[in-house]
Order: structure tokens, then C-alpha cells, then sequence
């Protein structure tokens, strides 16, 4: 098991209602990344996050309600365990600031400290926020997974498994051979289900996939995509890994890989991966 160091995920803490950036506790991305291998594919992204609960005082002494997004570049050194995360926008509670632009402005020199890369951070009020939600998508375009008639029970007498199945991963290889490819190909699954490597809770998200290349066998990687439900892993690291998996066995032309996952503690995550550089496109589920 890996050795996550002191960070406060699974531990009983105290909330702290004063500002304090200390709490933040940063995590090596290397550790995470060890199961894909030295050999990875290229990927490029970033990791989306959007935080409900952000208040702080104004000169007054009065609350101010706000939201904020963070967009952490997939190539920093470090990401932000969420829970400390948690904390630490909650230690604003009690401390006064000026206005939006302090508080923006506090974000992004502790969490570009932490991730040890440029963080941007979007803080907005709640009527800006209710405006700028209903602009985003409750359902992605494409074909979704979840209709198809296929059995993602394991073999009889067997018990399910940690092991992600990558071999259900397979695609037309007579295609390349044909030149007969598709392009910009959107497949999506509200099924994904992780587990939390420290805390061994659930994680659900929605997973949208999106390649050109050799057709990929939709019910294969249905099966695929089921079989992470009991896989342990941070967010990112469950994003990185289908990507780098598909890129190994389908060979796509060109491939992103965008999970969301619900909310916790005030927070979703939204890892974003693509073959070729870009920003997220900015989702938000139903279930968010």
C-alpha cells in the first residue's frame, strides 16, 4: 500500500475557522503515477475543480457566500489532497477580506504554492454562480454505454475483482488496415465507480471518452469502465489510468478522457486527459 504521508483524509480533524494555508497538504503526483508504468503515453490536461462552500467575512463582519473553480495543470508536481482542501477553504469563514479580488487573489498564491504550478481560480458570488451553471451541459453528446445488453458479472464461482480488466479493451483492427476510421467519436458512462486508496469510500463519476481512430468495441469497454468498481485510486490517477490504457491496446489517433465525479465535502473533481493539449470542456452532471 502506498505510503500517503500526513495528510489529514481519514483522520478525525478539527475545523479551523481563521485563515490558515498550512492546512493544505500537498500530494507527489510520481506516487499515483507508479502503476502506469515509465512508459506512459503522453498525455496532456488539467483537473477541474468546483468548491460549493467558500464564505468569508467582509469589513462589516457579515458573510459573503461564494463558489469558486480551480484548474490544476495535470504536469504540476503535486495534486491537493481533498480533504485538507476542505479545510482550508473553510478556515475563510471566520476572516475578514476585502472583497472577491482578495480572496481570488489568496487562492491562487496557496494553491499554485501547493501544487507547485500556476492555479487558476474563478471565485464567483452565488447569483453569478446560478447564472454561470445553468450556461453548462446536465448531459453529454455521444452514444452512452449504459443501454447496451452486456453481462458485467464476473466468471461463475469467482468473486469480484480489484483488477481492472484491460483485455475487454479491443477495437477493429481491420479498420486501420482499411483506412476506414472514425473521427471525433463521443462514448459516455455515468457508471464509473472507484474506491478512495486511503479511505476505501466510493467515488462516482461520469466518464465521457472521446477518440479517433479504429472503432473501440462499445460493450468491451463498457465492461472495462465496470470493472473499476473496486479499484483504488485518487481521481486523477483513475483518469490517467483508462486513458493510458485505451492509448496501449486501441491506438487511437486521438484520445481525452473526462471523468466527473460527484460531489464530496463540498467538492468535485474533474480530471481531464488528452493526447493533444487544450482546456476541459466545463461539464457539470446532474448528479453534481
Amino acid at each position: 500500500m502506498t505510503d500517503w504521508g500526513e495528510i489529514p483524509l481519514g483522520r478525525q480533524t478539527d475545523y479551523v475557522h481563521e485563515y490558515d494555508a498550512a492546512l493544505l497538504a500537498p500530494i507527489p503526483r510520481r506516487l499515483a503515477r507508479q502503476v502506469l508504468g515509465e512508459d506512459r503515453p503522453v498525455f496532456y490536461g488539467e483537473d477541474v475543480w468546483n468548491a460549493y462552500e467558500l464564505s468569508w467575512l467582509n469589513p462589516l463582519g457579515t458573510p459573503v457566500m461564494a463558489m469558486a473553480q480551480f484548474s490544476v495543470p495535470c504536469d504540476s508536481e503535486h495534486i491537493i489532497e481533498s480533504k485538507s482542501l476542505k479545510l482550508y477553504l473553510n478556515s475563510f469563514a471566520g476572516t475578514r477580506f476585502q472583497g472577491v479580488d482578495e480572496v481570488q487573489a489568496t487562492l491562487v498564491k496557496d494553491l499554485s504554492a501547493a501544487a507547485g504550478q500556476p492555479v487558476a481560480v474563478t471565485v464567483l458570488t452565488l447569483d453569478q454562480a446560478s447564472r454561470f451553471l445553468t450556461q453548462m451541459a446536465a448531459q453529454p453528446d455521444g452514444q452512452c454505454l449504459d443501454t447496451l445488453p452486456v453481462s458485467c458479472d464476473p466468471p461463475p464461482g469467482e468473486a469480484p475483482s480489484e483488477q481492472v480488466q484491460v483485455d475487454q479493451l479491443t477495437c477493429d483492427t481491420t479498420q486501420q488496415v482499411e483506412g476506414q476510421q472514425v473521427e471525433g467519436q463521443r462514448v459516455y458512462t455515468h457508471a464509473l465507480r472507484s474506491l478512495c486508496p486511503v479511505t476505501g469510500q466510493p467515488d462516482w463519476a461520469t466518464v465521457i471518452i472521446e477518440y479517433s481512430g479504429a472503432q473501440i468495441e462499445p460493450e468491451g469497454l463498457l465492461r472495462y469502465l465496470v470493472s473499476y468498481r473496486y479499484h483504488s485510486g485518487f481521481h486523477e490517477q483513475v483518469v490517467e489510468k483508462v486513458f493510458c490504457d485505451i492509448m496501449r491496446r486501441c491506438q487511437p489517433q486521438a484520445l481525452a478522457v473526462q471523468a466527473l465525479f460527484t460531489r464530496r465535502g463540498g467538492l468535485d473533481i474533474n480530471p481531464w486527459r488528452s493526447s493533444e493539449s487544450g482546456q476541459a470542456p466545463r461539464l457539470r452532471m446532474v448528479r453534481q
